[in-house]
């Protein structure tokens, strides 16, 4: 009777301590919930500050909720205490995946970076080429919807004609996709293209996206390590959806006007892939479908803008700045 009665206890006061702290929430939130009074002289800025203040803390709270909600629908033995504190800390990090501000995701891009670098690809370290790639994406950057992050464009050293992209400003592009292009524009036009990936946050969503597939409690346990895996797998296999790669062309065609060059190099440069006989498809047709209804997209938006000329149509002059890649082949 005594054990009966203690082990009755001991998981009566948790669910009373849950219980108690879920009715704290609620009364907090309803607080946080509640627009602060106007009416007063002086009182807008407050108001404002009051507004900012309230929807930050609402949506952590809500994660905690989440949370505990998790605790008491999932039975706890009682040598399982320390969990409780493991599942709140996953809770507040369901909100930092889905609101990541420039530096967390420039960071997250970074250890991303580092493991598809040493791991899963060699890059091509020839200073000639690796410093004409940066130059060509250093001169997109400002006329890319954000400037504001670093960017960092890498050679990979692969004969596969293929380009991608990850979270936080790291564009790649590979030997054998250099080779392909037959000008300039051609490969910036790949490089804007990436850009607009990153412009638009798809890997980002495309995380959220796989997180969110596996069930809450998933996403609740979602830690660095796990975002960093989810990273390295979406930028090697994953392809993007049709919306993304119609969002990423409009958005790396208007990147490639704004540094001056030509535009129509985006859509020769499609053509010459999906024109291409002999062999397998280019990788990157395979991450980028759809790729005839984005030409004519592409070809309708190059109508409407009415620009025929521009920089890096050249290729004797792009041969020549890409001859090691070329004597190497």
């Amino acid at each position: 009777m005594a054990l009966t009665s203690a082990a009755t206890c001991g998981n009566f006061l948790p669910a009373f301590f849950v219980k108690l702290f879920t009715s704290f929430l609620i009364r907090l939130i309803r607080l946080l919930s509640t627009p602060y009074p106007s009416t007063y002289p002086m009182a807008h800025s407050l108001a404002q500050l009051w507004q900012s203040i309230r929807r930050r803390w609402l949506y952590a709270l809500l994660a905690i909720a989440v949370t505990f909600g998790l605790v008491v629908t999932q039975p706890q033995p009682s040598h399982a205490q320390p969990r409780w504190f493991d599942l709140l800390l996953r809770g507040v990090q369901i909100f930092q995946l889905s609101n990541l501000s420039d530096n967390q995701e420039v960071a997250l891009g970074r250890q991303i970076n580092q493991q598809l670098t040493a791991r899963q690809f060699r890059l091509y370290r020839e200073p000639t080429i690796t410093d004409y790639v940066n130059r060509i994406g250093q001169r997109l950057v400002p006329h890319s919807e954000r400037p504001q992050i670093p960017y960092t464009f890498q050679v990979v050293d692969s004969t596969q004609v293929n380009a991608f992209a990850t979270m936080g400003g790291f564009v790649y592009v590979t030997t054998g996709l250099m080779r392909t292009a037959e000008n300039e524009a051609e490969l910036a036009s790949v490089i804007s293209h990436e850009i607009g990936h990153i412009a638009e946050r798809h890997a980002v969503k495309q995380m959220r996206e796989r997180a969110i597939q596996g069930g809450i409690a998933t996403a609740a346990g979602l830690d660095r390590n796990a975002a960093v895996a989810i990273g390295v797998e979406l930028a090697l296999n994953r392809p993007n959806s049709r919306q993304d790669e119609l969002e990423a062309d409009q958005d790396g065609l208007q990147t490639l006007v704004g540094a001056g060059y030509a535009p129509q190099a985006m859509v020769t440069f499609m053509q010459k892939l999906l024109n291409r006989r002999g062999g397998s498809p280019p990788t990157f047709l395979s991450t980028h479908p759809a790729t005839g209804d984005r030409i004519t997209r592409l070809e309708s938006s190059l109508r409407q803008l009415n620009i025929s000329q521009g920089d890096g149509l050249d290729p004797a002059a792009y041969r020549d700045r890409i001859r090691p890649l070329l004597r190497q082949g």
